[in-house]
């Protein structure tokens, strides 16, 4: 199987789940890094523990913002500056999202994303950002392509500037020092397995222009494949076609299949085939 499904029941471990316990091989990361990588408050958590450096944020419940939503606001403002992002915890292609500025955008915010979730991050905006993004491939030993640069058509890269043609520029390779560079590809290496991720994935960092400072922003265990998708067009930048890309993540998919038939716990394939 090589699921290509966007945000709930396609990248969160829910399809990877059930594809286990039929045991078929799939391509692309197992429940955990699925479930992990699609969680942003999760996500955040083990960055931080392993030294990886990501906006700050604050996590919120659908029945805190829906029962006292004056005292959320109140601690957003306590603990945070603006401008601030607020966003669904579990989803994704940037649907739910909002930048707000001040206390009446960050109510409509918090109410926007908690159409989404039950669960939602109020995050630090970076200020004065370029947002680069690097593709990853692999498995225990994972390789990256060139960095690339997003450039939104819009203040926020949000739903509409993804999907639609022309709206968005992209910038491959992005122009940075190699320098920078390579500390972002070692980053986007380090969050691939701080996750357990395998197969692919597409780490987007936040570059601040003054300090130079790099955030991870978030890591996609399902990038995008469309034709105007950044995850092939890094590779095929950095020499590998659409096609050996696929033939690549299959290989990987069931070499990591053949691995867990090691375990002693896994079902023996007869026995799912009867």
């Amino acid at each position: 199987a090589f699921p290509v499904l966007h945000g709930s029941y396609g990248e969160d471990g829910t399809i990877q789940g059930l594809l286990e316990m039929i045991g078929l091989p799939y391509v692309g990361a197992g429940v955990s890094a699925s479930s992990v990588g699609m969680d942003k408050d999760l996500m955040k958590k083990i960055f931080r523990a392993e030294g990886i450096p990501t906006p700050t944020h604050l996590i919120f419940s659908r029945k805190e913002i829906k029962k006292n939503i004056n005292l959320v606001t109140s601690r957003v403002e306590e603990g945070l500056k603006y401008p601030l992002f607020t966003k669904p915890t579990n989803l994704g292609s940037s649907v739910g999202i909002s930048k707000v500025k001040n206390k009446k955008e960050l109510v409509e915010g918090l109410e926007l994303a908690s159409k989404y979730d039950r669960k939602i991050v109020v995050e630090v905006a970076i200020k004065n950002v370029r947002e680069i993004e690097v593709s990853v491939v692999g498995s225990d030993d994972p390789k990256t392509s060139v960095c690339g640069e997003i450039v939104p058509y819009k203040e926020c890269y949000d739903y509409e500037d993804r999907y639609t043609l022309g709206k968005t520029k992209l910038i491959i390779p992005a122009k940075i020092p190699d320098s920078t560079s390579k500390k972002i590809k070692e980053m986007a290496k380090k969050s691939f397995k701080a996750i357990d991720c395998s197969g692919m994935a597409r780490v987007d960092f936040l570059l601040e222009k003054d300090t130079n400072k790099i955030f991870v922003n978030e890591i996609n265990t399902i990038p995008g494949f469309t034709k105007i998708s950044m995850y092939p067009k890094l590779w095929e930048a950095s020499g590998l076609s659409y096609s050996k890309l696929i033939d690549e993540l299959i290989g990987l998919a069931l070499e990591r299949y053949n691995e867990r038939g090691k375990n002693r716990t896994s079902f023996p394939s007869k026995l799912l085939k009867k």
